[in-house]
């Protein structure tokens, strides 16, 4: 698994030569733009509702002495969670609204790297798409939930609680690939035989998504690059899981 992870964030190193070569840019303008329209939408949010979580957090004081300098930190603590929620809630929003953009490009770079312009993929439409992105990043939503609860859980267990932000980071990342290669495995699988595929390529989607997940922590370039670059770099890993599939159809 590992080398799969090394493998696929090598992938995002020829990422944008590859976007430039098949001019690809165009078909990136929408994704772009629901990107920095969430990204605001999470920033506003943060800002507006933290002073109300953080109004609540600020009752667990009960003493009048410190009362305003818990109050502040309980402002930041909820600024937090609602920031930590809304990475959570980013990658699955962006990656949803943007499969009926993603696929076609997803489709160009396969036809590149495979030499074949005509496919005997599944024919999907772009409401179709739209609604394989919303459901493969809702299921994707509810299960990433869960696991940072019980993530959440294990970090009160001392010596090993240490251990549960990487695994955070990790859950995150997972998913993330998890929606850019799906963009690919659409044309090829239902929405079942999709799932067990990441699975399998675990590390192709984990790789992936750290990347993906690096680039939000880069202001304002990093969500307008994201979905481009990642998009790309999953493809690119993903055409090249499916090759054995490919050459069974060809024969």
């Amino acid at each position: 698994m590992i080398k799969n992870i090394i493998s696929s964030i090598k992938a995002y190193f020829g990422a944008f030569s590859l976007i430039s070569k098949l001019k690809l840019w165009k078909y990136f303008a929408v994704p772009m733009l629901i990107s920095i329209v969430t990204a605001i939408s999470i920033a506003v949010s943060a800002y507006g509702l933290s002073d109300d979580i953080g109004y609540y957090i600020s009752k667990i004081w009960v003493w009048q002495w410190g009362k305003e300098t818990f109050t502040t930190i309980g402002n930041v603590v909820g600024g937090l969670l609602i920031i930590a929620l809304g990475l959570i809630l980013y990658k699955h929003i962006i990656m949803a609204l943007s499969a009926p953009f993603m696929s076609p490009v997803s489709e160009k770079i396969e036809a590149y790297l495979t030499g074949k312009q005509e496919h005997s993929h599944r024919n999907t439409s772009f409401f179709q798409q739209l609604w394989r992105g919303l459901r493969i990043n809702i299921r994707n939503l509810f299960m990433e939930i869960i696991l940072t609860i019980l993530i959440l859980i294990i970090s009160i267990i001392p010596v090993i609680g240490w251990i549960t932000s990487i695994l955070l980071f990790v859950v995150q990342a997972y998913y993330a690939g998890f929606g850019n290669m799906d963009y690919t495995l659409e044309r090829h699988y239902k929405y079942a035989d999709s799932v067990k595929f990441v699975r399998k390529h675990r590390g192709l989607a984990i790789g992936n998504g750290l990347v993906f997940m690096g680039f939000l922590f880069i202001p304002v370039i990093g969500v307008i690059l994201v979905l481009p670059l990642s998009v790309t770099a999953a493809t690119l890993k993903t055409v090249e899981a499916l090759q054995p599939k490919q050459i069974e159809r060809a024969n």
